[in-house]
């Protein structure tokens, strides 16, 4: 039994790492960036990419535009727990008094986030937690999945420069897990999904590229995002009592989270214990 828990050990260092490079406002660069001096878009896909940025940031501004007047110098996209927290305070009763603007206004930007990889969507994941209690889960698992969809597309019009620029050896690891499944891909895919095995980042990206359908992307996507969601939810409930983003993932969470995740590849377990026998 030392080899699991020595999975899930390694996996929350791993986490860690992976939380300093996309939710710390003062990081340079991705983990794993293989960074050379050339830019990794040609002028096209440069232009496409900055072309769909721009339709979906006059879109979010149209958005702010309708919606009732508020304090706006005192919101901003939350980068740390105490930001969190004032933001919290600041958005309670406008979120009471406007709920449906207020959360066209909250959908719009997560959605936008996730799908440029913009840092700090856990913290959007827990602020809908501290507004909204469990109710919130079905408002990230809903923005989480329509932003990944969102990126799984923008990622199979441009994205294999990227992600071959940033994740060679990832890539090329997810590519040959990939072509061993066969049937059992969306199996594998929940797994991936539940598990912080993959970031989830690196998973929105290279799907596309190493041809994961899109249903079994979306459906493993939909379902495999709730424990965690889930989880991060309820913390949003305890706002006062989380004191660092890292607090969520400790290793009795991370041992619950595999424990489900390996009932989703239990079938194919199965199955090779049949074939062998």
């Amino acid at each position: 039994m030392a080899a699991p828990r020595n999975l899930v050990v390694e996996t929350a260092r791993l986490m860690k790492d992976e939380e300093t490079a996309e939710d710390s406002p003062t990081s340079k660069k991705p983990v794993g960036a293989k960074l050379d001096g050339r830019f990794p878009l040609t002028g096209w896909e440069f232009t496409v990419a900055f072309s769909v940025f721009l339709v979906f940031s006059m879109g979010l501004f149209c958005i702010y535009l309708t919606m009732p007047a508020a304090e706006y110098g005192r919101l901003k996209l939350p980068r740390s727990i105490s930001d969190l927290k004032m933001l919290k305070d600041d958005l309670g009763t406008y979120a009471t008094i406007y709920p449906t603007k207020f959360i066209l206004g909250y959908c719009s930007t997560y959605i936008f986030m996730q799908t440029f990889m913009i840092p700090g969507t856990i913290f959007m994941s827990l602020l809908a937690g501290a507004l909204f209690g469990v109710k919130g889960i079905f408002l990230v698992v809903f923005n989480a999945t329509a932003g990944a969809s969102s990126c799984y597309f923008l990622s199979k019009l441009i994205g294999r420069p990227i992600v071959s620029w940033l994740w060679p050896e990832k890539l090329k690891f997810f590519q040959t897990e990939i072509a061993k499944r066969g049937d059992k891909l969306l199996n594998y895919m929940l797994f991936l999904r539940i598990t912080p095995t993959l970031p989830n980042l690196f998973i929105n990206l290279a799907s596309p590229i190493v041809d994961i359908p899109f249903h079994v992307f979306f459906l493993a996507t939909v379902v495999g995002i709730i424990p965690a969601s889930y989880i991060t939810v309820r913390a949003g409930l305890a706002l006062g009592d989380l004191k660092s983003v890292k607090d969520l993932y400790d290793l009795k969470t991370l041992s619950v989270l595999f424990l489900i995740g390996s009932i989703s590849i239990l079938p194919t377990l199965l199955k090779r214990k049949r074939i062998y026998e």
